[in-house]
C-alpha cells in the first residue's frame, strides 16, 4: 500500500504544478503514511515503519509538493527513476550531490557499524532484564543507552538500501554527537542530521525568512529556532502516543520547548559576547554541560513516560522472546544437520 501511494506520488502528483495543487494531491497519502503504521503492535518493527513512514516520508513528501526537499533532486528522478524515488521516500540516507560511485569499502563499514550499534543494543537489554536488581537512575540511564544506540541502528539499517541497491556514496547521519561543544552544535550539526535537514528546510527556512521581513536578519534566527524545536516536539509527541497508546501528556514536547529555549539563549549570549569580546566557555566545558542537561531534561520528561506506561517491559519482552526464537531455529538446524 505504502509503495502503491508512492508510486502514485512519482507518477502522477509529480506532474502536478508545484505547490497548493500538488499539496492537496498529496494530502491522501500522506494521511495513509500517518495511519498505516497503527496496525502495527511490535515495538521493534512498528516504531522504524512510524518514523521512516508518518515522519521521514511524509516530510519529504510536504517537500516534494513545493519542488523542495530530496524527491525533488535529480538524484532522486534519474537515472533510477521510480527505484530511487521510492528509496529515498521510504529511508532515512541522503545521497550525496556528486553523485559519486560509492567506494568498495562503504557498504562493509556501514553493515559493521549497524552490527555493532546491534550489539550494543543487544547488551544493554540483556542489562536491562535484571532491572529488579538496579536503582531506578539506573534504569533510566539504560533507557538512555538504549534510545542512543537504537536511533543510531535505526538510521545506520535505514542507509544500507541506498549503498546496496543504488551504489550511491551518502551523507553520514550522525557526526560524533558525544564531542558536541554545545546544545547549537548538538541539535544543528551531530545529532541526527537526515531528521535536521528535513526540520531546517520544512521549517526553519520559511520562519527565518519571515522573521527576517519582520524583526530583521540579526535576531531572525530566534523565532525559527524555536518554531523548529516546537514542530520536532510535537512530532515526537505524535510518537510517544503511537508507542503507549494513551493520551498525550506534551512532557516531550516541552522537552523540546525547552531545547529550543535553551538554544536561543546559547544563540543571544553568542552574538553578545562576539560584539563584546568577553569570555566563553572553552568547549571542554561547555560540552560536557550541554550532554548534561539533554540528558537530565530527557530522564525528567521522556525516560519517565516511558517507564510509566511499561513499554520498557515490553521492549525487554520482544527482544527476549526474538532470543528464544533464534535459539529455537538455531536447534532444529543442527538437529536436521545431525540425521542428515
Amino acid at each position: 500500500m505504502a509503495m502503491a501511494s508512492l508510486l502514485y506520488c512519482y507518477l502522477i502528483a509529480a506532474k502536478i504544478p508545484k505547490g497548493l495543487l500538488r499539496l492537496l494531491s498529496l494530502i491522501p497519502v500522506i494521511t495513509l503514511l500517518s495511519i498505516i503504521p497503527f496496525n502495527l503492535h511490535s515495538f521493534h518493527i512498528g516504531v522504524p515503519t512510524w518514523c521512516y513512514l508518518a515522519w521521514l516520508a511524509n516530510f519529504k513528501l510536504l517537500l516534494f509538493a513545493f519542488e523542495q526537499g530530496p524527491l525533488s533532486s535529480p538524484s532522486s528522478l534519474s537515472p533510477w527513476g521510480f527505484l530511487a524515488f521510492l528509496l529515498t521516500a521510504a529511508f532515512p540516507f541522503k545521497i550525496k550531490q556528486n553523485l559519486s560511485k560509492t567506494n568498495s569499502k562503504a557498504l562493509p563499514n556501514s553493515i559493521s557499524e549497524a552490527s555493532n550499534k546491534a550489539v550494543l543494543l543487544a547488551l544493554v537489554l540483556h542489562c536491562y532484564s535484571y532491572k529488579q536488581y538496579f536503582h531506578q537512575q539506573v534504569l533510566l540511564t539504560f533507557y538512555f543507552l538504549y534510545s542512543y544506540f537504537s536511533i543510531q541502528l535505526l538510521l545506520a539499517v535505514g542507509a544500507i538500501p541506498g549503498q546496496l541497491i543504488l551504489g550511491l556514496e551518502l551523507e553520514p547521519q550522525f557526526n560524533a554527537p558525544l564531542l558536541s561543544t554545545s546544545l547549537q552544535d548538538f541539535w544543528g550539526h551531530r545529532w541526527n542530521l537526515r531528521v535536521s535537514d528535513l526540520l531546517r528546510a520544512a521549517v526553519y527556512d520559511p520562519v527565518r525568512h519571515v522573521s527576517t521581513r519582520m524583526i530583521g536578519p540579526r535576531w531572525a534566527s530566534l523565532p525559527a529556532v524555536f518554531v523548529t524545536f516546537f514542530i520536532s516536539g510535537l512530532v515526537h509527541e505524535l510518537l510517544y502516543h503511537y508507542i503507549t497508546r494513551a493520551s498525550p501528556t506534551w512532557e516531550v514536547t516541552l522537552f523540546f520547548v525547552l531545547q529550543g529555549m535553551w538554544v536561543d539563549m546559547e544563540i543571544v549570549l553568542k552574538k553578545k559576547m562576539v560584539a563584546t569580546n568577553r569570555f566563553r566557555l572553552h568547549r571542554a566545558v561547555s560540552g560536557p554541560l550541554a550532554l548534561a542537561y539533554i540528558a537530565v531534561t530527557a530522564a525528567w520528561l521522556s525516560y519517565t513516560q516511558i517507564l510509566r506506561h511499561g513499554i520498557d517491559e515490553k521492549i525487554t519482552r520482544e527482544f527476549n522472546l526474538f532470543v528464544d526464537f533464534l535459539e529455537g531455529t538455531h536447534s532444529i538446524l543442527r538437529r536436521n544437520l545431525v540425521l542428515h
